[in-house]
């Protein structure tokens, strides 16, 4: 097997950094496409074998160093008796939101075996991959749920969600206990069917000051990631807008930390501290440019990490709908090409 990315999700030395993108299974390819017009994307994800399919479209197509399953962070929210559904227009809709406490104490606790659909994805996409590059499981973490769960789909402020946060701090951490305990269910269930790694989203807490990210999500984060622990495989941990965190996101305890693209790389790593792994962090809308720009943009990166070990080559979040195939190749090319080249100069 290709191990570069599990190798350095560790900081172990590499031939060259291993590569993958966030959505890297999705719109932007034509192959995704014609399977979304038969089926809706909680069909993809509930069914094993179009969830394979979806998430093998990119490793055949590009060379990437890791697969990662074709999911929704949502899910488990919908398990736990939210209606979840994806309208065209404005992406994830939940229209039973939790307002008060009455909601979260109706929220239903659920085991492992309501997420049997993500373990048969993940084994018939290992079966599949045959062993090319190690598959990613994931999960949302537990402050975005929360933040999708209470305002009901997408929020510019999470005003709703920060009154719940700082009016009733005990109802609070009451529903993040009770979705930590389903997402640690959730990717149990990835993890005992095959998968090699797990990334934590937590796309939206980098809407926190660092004093309310420290009292009202990182124990929570830390339950997480202490009680994953002994599945033994590394685990990534993602938020965007997150540059004032940083230090107490590496108290969460991951072996990864995921960061976007407004802040350098080498000074996210400096923050955090070299004893955790960094994943990150171009821009997505570069894959727009000229190819010239990508290639200066990328090799700008690679010169920030000049050789280090424990770096994984990334967007700062998730491939665009509309971006350019071939600009997505490119990119992979002059990643693996500039880290071979500082590689032999360190």
């Amino acid at each position: 097997m290709n191990d570069r990315f599990l190798k350095a999700c560790l900081r172990q030395p590499v031939d060259r950094t291993p590569v993958w993108f966030m959505r890297q299974a999705g719109r932007y390819m034509a192959e995704y496409q014609a399977i979304r017009r038969r089926h809706s994307i909680l069909e993809v994800c509930k069914t094993p074998a179009l969830a394979a399919e979806v998430t093998l479209q990119p490793i055949n197509r590009f060379n990437l160093d890791a697969a990662i399953i074709f999911a929704d962070i949502l899910l488990p929210l919908e398990a736990m008796g939210l209606h979840l559904e994806f309208v065209e227009s404005k992406g994830p809709v939940i229209d039973n939101p939790i307002r008060d406490e009455a909601g979260i104490v109706g929220l239903r606790s659920v085991d492992g075996e309501v997420f049997g659909y993500a373990g048969e994805a993940i084994r018939c996409t290992l079966a599949a991959l045959e062993n090319r590059v190690p598959l990613i499981g994931f999960a949302g973490a537990p402050f975005t749920l929360a933040s999708y769960a209470i305002e009901g789909g997408s929020s510019r402020d999470y005003a709703r969600t920060k009154q719940l946060m700082f009016s009733q701090p005990i109802v609070w951490h009451q529903l993040l206990s009770k979705l930590s305990a389903v997402v640690i269910e959730y990717l149990r269930v990835q993890s005992r069917a095959g998968a090699q790694a797990i990334q934590l989203f937590d796309s939206w807490v980098g809407a926190l000051s660092p004093g309310d990210y420290e009292e009202y999500v990182l124990p929570h984060v830390q339950s997480i990631i202490a009680a994953l622990r002994v599945e033994g495989i590394p685990i990534i941990y993602f938020g965007t807008g997150t540059t004032g965190l940083f230090p107490l996101m590496r108290k969460a305890g991951s072996d990864v930390l995921g960061v976007d693209w407004r802040v350098r790389l080498d000074e996210a790593w400096r923050m955090i501290g070299y004893d955790t792994a960094i994943q990150g962090n171009l821009d997505p809308l570069v894959l727009f440019a000229p190819e010239k720009e990508i290639e200066r943009r990328i090799r700008a990166i690679f010169e920030q990490i000049n050789g280090r070990p424990g770096h994984i080559f990334n967007l700062g979040h998730g491939i665009l709908p509309q971006t350019p195939l071939k600009n997505v190749e490119f990119a992979i090319d002059c990643a693996h090409r500039f880290s071979s080249l500082f590689q032999m100069t360190t």
